[in-house]
């Protein structure tokens, strides 16, 4: 498994642009669970989909007029609580 992560700039605070829910809508429709959170969003993939993943999210950001996309990919174990 792998934990993909990403933000999307421009931020506006409690106005995500069309830059922002498109690639959350692009994930969804190849049948990923996202999590929105306060910091990033994210999700959960198997190792061979996240290429995809990745892609999408990329495409439809910048498709949507973004300005950056960071992005942050865990390999294996991303439970917060491993040591």
């Amino acid at each position: 498994m792998q934990r993909v992560e990403f933000t999307i700039e421009p931020f506006v605070e409690g106005k995500p642009g069309s830059h922002v829910t498109e690639p959350i809508a692009a994930i969804r429709d190849l049948g990923v669970e996202v999590e929105v959170g306060p910091f990033a969003t994210g999700c959960s993939v198997d190792d061979t989909h996240a290429p995809e993943i990745v892609a999408a999210i990329v495409r439809a950001a910048f498709a949507n007029g973004a300005t950056h996309v960071n992005l942050d990919i865990t390999n294996g174990s991303f439970d917060r609580g491993d040591t």
